[in-house]
């Protein structure tokens, strides 16, 4: 429940949605209650009677958020050092970074975080290629079979923001949640550049989130030659492409790895965003600058490819 007031939770109360959890994100100000569903009853219906009896407040399921990219094997892909302008801080939004000397900080917002993680690992690995000097980690995984909720995404963009991060790269996908949603807008407002992948589930599958929320920077993956993934999955609106095959990157414990997902290509835009807010513009004059390095802007890439020759991470 979002805004929740004390005749509000024991309404709920009363009807058998006891509280888990009441706080406020900090540093965006959105105040929330978790609340759980009386026993024996389904989610959707628990939704659907709460939703009746308080048709003034806003009640969401806290969906689950799932990566959106993997290892693919092979590692042909060469480390490359990009001839464009560098440095900048980007923020992580995933699972545990591990071995990243680009790492300011990190945060666990699920039990168990920090955990170690081969998908944030190889995005901190591929930030590092692209040029990026000073990367913040959020676990929002753990050890949590509930982890990726869109709660600890919300919370680990307050933390964020906090920290003064301007660009946040979070290669997750998930549905819609006004909770997500709010959260994302509250974040913008504070100047910071979102960049989202929007998922591998194929052209035909419903809108990804965060890619699909208004202002978050919608990025598709392309391969070595510059096609659009054939699993790249869609947003309701879309920015830019990246690469996202044909490259590799290093995790700990298994040293350079080959990477397929539209995952990889989030974090790279990123990293050209970066690294013109670094510059002293606003999210808004970076995101101008880097249409100017984006080539090939159609329907399936947005206004275009951006950092082509960041293809392999050290």
């Amino acid at each position: 429940m979002l805004d929740p007031d004390p005749a509000s939770l024991a309404l709920a109360r009363d009807r058998g949605f006891l509280p888990i959890e009441q706080g406020v994100i900090e540093d965006l100000g959105i105040a929330y209650a978790r609340l759980s569903v009386p026993a024996g009853q389904s989610l959707a219906r628990g939704l659907k009677i709460l939703r009746r009896a308080l048709p003034g407040r806003e009640i969401t399921a806290d969906q689950i958020h799932f990566p959106s990219g993997v290892g693919a094997g092979g590692t042909n892909a060469k480390p490359a050092t990009p001839a464009l302008p560098r440095g900048g801080t980007v923020g992580v939004i995933d699972g545990a970074i591990a071995g990243s000397d680009r790492l300011v900080a990190q945060r666990g917002f699920a039990s168990g975080a920090p955990k170690g993680s081969e998908h944030a690992s190889a995005i901190a690995s591929l930030l590092k290629s692209a040029g990026s000097a000073r990367i913040y980690g959020a676990d929002v995984y753990g050890s949590d079979p509930a982890g990726g909720n869109a709660l600890a995404i919300a919370r680990a963009l307050g933390w964020m923001a906090g920290q003064g991060v301007p660009v946040v790269s979070i290669s997750l996908v998930g549905p819609v949640n006004p909770l997500l949603a709010r959260a994302v807008a509250a974040a913008r407002a504070k100047g910071m550049a979102v960049v989202a992948a929007v998922g591998n589930d194929g052209a035909a599958a419903p809108p990804a989130y965060p890619a699909s929320y208004p202002g978050v920077v919608a990025v598709t993956g392309v391969d070595g030659r510059g096609r659009v993934l054939i699993e790249a999955g869609r947003a309701s609106h879309l920015d830019y492409a990246a690469p996202g095959a044909d490259m590799s990157a290093i995790v700990p414990a298994k040293g350079r790895i080959g990477l397929r997902g539209t995952s990889f290509a989030a974090p790279l835009a990123a990293s050209r965003i970066a690294a013109r807010m670094a510059q002293g513009r606003s999210a808004a004059s970076a995101l101008e600058a880097a249409n100017s390095e984006a080539f090939g802007a159609s329907r399936q890439t947005g206004r275009g490819v951006l950092c082509m020759i960041c293809r392999s991470g050290t």
